[in-house]
């Protein structure tokens, strides 16, 4: 009855860490190795695909992968880039991600998966508190 992507991605949903709901394949946030034109995820060396959405994560083996330093507040946090913002929008986008990466999730996995989810958080949080308030989010979109 689900074959193809559908019956993949719900054989996958079975397989994600424990304390992270699944909501979609989320892949790779991948990273250049020295020397390689190819994004790679850091733990495994799989290829990873075309960056969009909610991609933290490895499609392969589902380590959590580094922040993306490019991207912005507004894509981050699933809004446009404009001044008016939806904040009941905003907060549930702050709590779903913050399911996603949150360090409690991750006390135990490896060091770097720590790492990583300390970031992620903090830029989640900087992202959610600077475009809550209206100053703040009106200074960011300038600059």
């Amino acid at each position: 009855m689900w074959g193809g992507r559908t019956g993949a991605l719900l054989r996958l949903s079975r397989l994600w860490p424990t304390g992270l709901l699944w909501r979609g394949l989320l892949n790779c946030n991948v990273v250049s190795l020295a020397g390689s034109n190819s994004p790679r995820c850091w733990n495994c060396g799989g290829l990873g695909g075309p960056l969009r959405g909610d991609q933290f994560f490895c499609p392969q083996c589902r380590a959590l992968q580094p922040p993306d330093p490019a991207r912005d507040y507004f894509s981050l946090m699933d809004c446009n880039h404009s001044f008016r913002v939806d904040t009941s929008k905003l907060q549930h986008r702050y709590q779903e991600l913050q399911r996603l990466v949150h360090p409690d999730f991750f006390s135990q996995r490896s060091q770097t998966e720590k790492d990583f989810s300390e970031k992620h958080s903090t830029l989640v949080n900087d992202a959610y508190k600077t475009l809550l308030a209206p100053l703040s989010r009106g200074l960011y979109l300038v600059s």
